[in-house]
C-alpha cells in the first residue's frame, strides 16, 4: 500500500484549514493511501532550528538525529501533501520550521560538486492545499512565495510524477458556498491522487 505523508500546519482545530486537512486525509484514505497525518501543532514540533542543528548542518548522517522521526516518516512516503494557510505570504512558522530542519543534506537533496541534487525521489506525488486571505491578484503582486516555494523547491528535491497546488484566494471573503466548492475541488484531487 503507497504511503501519504501529510504535513498540516494549522493551530486551530476550528478552523477552515482544520475542514481543508480533514478532507484531504479522509480523501486519500478512501482512496486506498496508507495515510501518516503529521498534524504539526498537535505533535507539538519545535520549528527552531537549534545553533548546534546549524553548525552540523552538512555532517551526515548526523544532521538527521534531532528530527529522526520525522525524517523517517519523510523517507517512507510515496506521496507528500502540504496543508497550510498562508500568512503574510508564507508558510506558517512552524512549516517553514520543518523544511528547514528536516529537508536536510542526505535527506531532501544531495550537494554534489557544489550543486544541489534531489534526494526524495521516491516521492512520485506531490500537493499543496492551501488559503490565502488576499486575492490572487494580491498574491500575484507578492511574487506568491509560497507557490513558488512548492512548485519550485520541494518539487525540485522530489522530481515527481504528479504536482498539484490547489488554493483557495480570498478566504477572507468567502462565503459557505466558495468554501464549500473547495471542499469538493480538494475531494476530487485528492481521490484522482
Amino acid at each position: 500500500m503507497a504511503r501519504a505523508l501529510v504535513l498540516y500546519a494549522h493551530p486551530c482545530p476550528e478552523s477552515f484549514g482544520a475542514a481543508v486537512h480533514g478532507t484531504v486525509v479522509q480523501r486519500l484514505t478512501d482512496g486506498g493511501w496508507d495515510v501518516d497525518d503529521c498534524d504539526l501543532n498537535a505533535e507539538g514540533f519545535n520549528p527552531v532550528l537549534s545553533e548546534p542543528e546549524r553548525r552540523g548542518y552538512h555532517a551526515e548522517p548526523e544532521n538527521c538525529t534531532p528530527v529522526q522521526t520525522y525524517v523517517d516518516r519523510l523517507r517512507a512516503a510515496d506521496a507528500l501533501i502540504m496543508v497550510f494557510p498562508v500568512w503574510n505570504f508564507g508558510y506558517p512558522a512552524i512549516l517553514k520550521g520543518f523544511l528547514d530542519r528536516v529537508f536536510l543534506p542526505g535527506v531532501s537533496f544531495k550537494l554534489v560538486d557544489g550543486k544541489v541534487r534531489p534526494n526524495l525521489t521516491h516521492i512520485r506525488k506531490l500537493a499543496a492545499v492551501t488559503t490565502y486571505g488576499g486575492t490572487r491578484m494580491r498574491a500575484l503582486l507578492a511574487g506568491d512565495p509560497p507557490r513558488k516555494c512548492v512548485t519550485r523547491a520541494v518539487w525540485h528535491v522530489c522530481r515527481p510524477a504528479k504536482m498539484r497546488y490547489l488554493a483557495l484566494y480570498d478566504m477572507n471573503r468567502a462565503d459557505n458556498r466558495k468554501r464549500g466548492q473547495f471542499l469538493k475541488r480538494v475531494g476530487q484531487e485528492m481521490e484522482g491522487l
